[in-house]
């Protein structure tokens, strides 16, 4: 964006000249000292609060005055190597630097953004740099530097990075759902839009940028973009995507789709409803209903979609929420390995990587104020009588599984001891103490057959699964094998 970068030039250079995360050059491009100048800059920009520093040639350093330069960082090479990939190869972590050549109206500039680092030190060749006035002496040499910076990097969060700069108000107020902001967090609208700007700015939805402009911060499009692909593709991919297929496997036909093009929070109600408008729907025999209901509980779909855009990790790239409804089943997929153990999530607080996102979530009611919700989930699950929800995750992904109706003598081994363990878990946390009777209720095995409850109560225990709550009383019930 060409305004933008003269706009930016024309600013750093009015900055004073003691600022430590700025430097000029005329034409001095010897590759190491960029190197260096990188892993300095982009360490010391993590300590002092900067989303970036620049490196800038066709600058006096002394007079801060345009002088032009002859670099061109496009065609520069180093061993018959291009210079950028030379320079990105030996910089580590990896950092998104950005070379822009700018034709500023008083002479070429060569602009070099170094975004602050967000995960560990930057090392260039192996060794980490900080900038000390005019001086990079290596990281290792001053501690009281690299603490600093390491305790800089703790709060830092992918929320808080820019989803579009050099914005205007103007587009701002189009690209931004603000109505349902305040709407869903029960404020009153503003009558001004200073006011607008002011509560927008206080959650940190968006943020001052150069010259009257604004940052839209990740967390802002996320939750309240009018369309997400608006915004740059590795954030419109994040958006949540519905597939309906008319069988039981992914090669089934596809029968409906959906790709969600609002932020989480603005679409959340229309994309809930939407599903479960969808859902078959089937004439229930449980303990608690007797009616025709949709083929999988309302609550569930609701807790599980809130909890995938919660508590996935929106740092890995080119990857968001998934949702697929199959004949017999709907898995609820969202990227990111999970930070709780999978057969504890019923039970443990729940912990995000996404701490802002959560936070603003349970303000506007979209997910529980207290724990996950999924003790609801397995609470539905039981009055449907419903084969017990798997929870399984991978490397790089959780998933949630919610199983059709089917019954006690259809489900597998390994669902009846799953139903048990968390029929366990959700009786122990409200107090009591899974029984037989109990089991036998949650299947809807009559009384005469509860045998077939203390078998699957035999597996589990076998299993390790459940244990007995009192070993000198055996009728006392059973608990979870970690309570």
């Amino acid at each position: 964006m060409i305004e933008r970068d003269i706009a930016l030039i024309d600013e750093l250079r009015n900055r004073p000249a003691e600022e430590s995360c700025i430097e000029f050059k005329k034409d001095n491009t010897n590759p190491e000292v960029i190197g260096k100048l990188c892993s300095a800059l982009s360490n010391k920009a993590r300590i002092e609060g900067l989303d970036s520093a620049y490196l800038l040639w066709g600058i006096e350093d002394e007079t801060h005055q345009i002088s032009g330069t002859i670099f061109n960082p496009e065609t520069k090479k180093v061993s018959n190597q291009l210079f950028q990939l030379w320079l990105a190869q030996r910089l580590k972590p990896s950092i998104p630097f950005s070379f822009r050549t700018v034709e500023h109206p008083d002479g070429k500039v060569v602009l070099l953004e170094i975004p602050a680092t967000t995960s560990a030190p930057v090392e260039f060749n192996g060794t980490s740099y900080i900038r000390i006035g005019s001086a990079t002496p290596k990281l290792s040499d001053y501690p009281e530097h690299f603490q600093k910076l390491i305790d800089n990097m703790r709060p830092y969060t992918w929320e808080q990075g820019v989803a579009k700069s050099f914005t205007t108000e103007e587009d701002v107020l189009q690209l931004i759902d603000y109505p349902s902001y305040f709407s869903l967090t029960g404020q009153r609208l503003p009558d001004n839009r200073t006011g607008i700007f002011e509560h927008l700015q206080a959650d940190r939805l968006i943020s001052k940028d150069i010259s009257g402009r604004w940052n839209i911060n990740n967390i802002g499009a996320l939750l309240f973009a009018t369309n997400l692909n608006k915004f740059e593709s590795s954030l419109a991919r994040k958006a949540v995507r519905f597939i309906a297929y008319d069988g039981d496997h992914r090669a089934s036909t596809v029968i409906h789709r959906r790709d969600d093009i609002k932020g989480y929070a603005a679409g959340f109600e229309a994309l809930v409803s939407y599903i479960n408008g969808l859902l078959p729907r089937n004439e229930h025999i449980g303990a608690a209903f007797r009616e025709v209901q949709p083929l999988f509980p309302e609550l569930a779909i609701r807790e599980l979609i809130a909890n995938a855009l919660i508590h996935q990790d929106l740092t890995i790239r080119g990857a968001g929420p998934q949702i697929e409804l199959f004949r017999d089943r709907i898995e609820i997929t969202n990227p990111g390995h999970p930070l709780v153990q999978v057969d504890r999530m019923i039970d443990l607080p729940p912990r995000s990587r996404n701490e802002m996102l959560a936070s603003l979530m349970r303000r506007m009611g979209i997910c529980e104020e207290q724990g996950s919700g999924l003790d609801k989930v397995i609470i539905h699950v039981e009055l449907y009588q419903l084969p017990a929800p798997k929870f399984q995750a991978d490397e790089n992904s959780m998933q949630v599984i919610l199983y059709g109706p089917r019954t006690f003598a259809d489900m597998t081994s390994a669902e009846r001891v799953r139903a048990c363990y968390q029929h366990a878990v959700i009786t122990y946390l409200s107090g009591s103490r899974m029984k037989n009777l109990s089991l036998c209720k949650r299947f809807g095995i009559k009384t005469k057959n509860a045998a077939q409850a203390s078998q699957v109560i035999k597996t589990a225990l076998n299993q390790e699964k459940i244990r007995v709550a009192d070993p000198g009383h055996p009728r006392a019930g059973y608990i979870p094998w970690w309570a």
